[in-house]
């Protein structure tokens, strides 16, 4: 739910902390990741530090998972049974892997077909059909510049692409 709603990057939900998830407030304040080798250190890039805001799913969500989630010296929001870092790919046999089995998506648990990286691309897309600008869009994802986001989700933001009709209109504003 929090991946898909926020946009945050696999290693992002990995190193998050309770104390960086306001429920009150609604958003999620993005300092830290954990790397491939499950150490917590610095974001991707300084553009990686953020704040995202939290649907209200996500808000009542999150507060059902606190009471249940594993405690540890950590206080990681998603952690491993033992409250260390989850190793991704622990999340993609146990967690996504056995999902898309009950959704038959694939019959093979230890290789989903999709991973975590697939939920970022939902939400940016997500963001965008909200009407988004490019630039929000870019902050929430927390890419490192414009031409990332463009590259990456160029196509989906609307546009016009009746190049005639456009100069057309243009003509008329300008000489009428």
């Amino acid at each position: 739910m929090t991946a898909i709603f926020t946009g945050l990057r696999a290693s992002e939900l990995r190193g998050l902390t309770w104390d960086d998830v306001n429920l009150e407030r609604a958003v999620i304040r993005v300092r830290q990741r954990a790397d491939r080798w499950n150490n917590i250190g610095s974001p991707k890039s300084a553009t990686s530090q953020r704040e995202v805001p939290l649907a209200p799913i996500v808000v009542n969500t999150l507060r059902e998972w606190k009471l249940a989630c594993p405690k540890s010296e950590l206080d990681l929001a998603f952690p491993s049974r033992l409250g260390n870092v989850e190793s991704l790919p622990n999340l993609h046999r146990r967690g996504l892997g056995t999902l898309q089995v009950a959704a038959g998506i694939t019959s093979d648990r230890e290789h989903p077909k999709y991973g975590l990286h697939a939920f970022r691309h939902a939400a940016a897309s997500l963001f965008i059909e909200q009407g988004f600008s490019p630039k929000r869009v870019q902050a929430l994802m927390g890419h490192s510049s414009i031409q990332m986001t463009f590259d990456t989700y160029g196509h989906l933001f609307p546009s016009k692409d009746d190049d005639a009709a456009a100069m057309q209109q243009l003509q008329a504003r300008l000489v009428g």
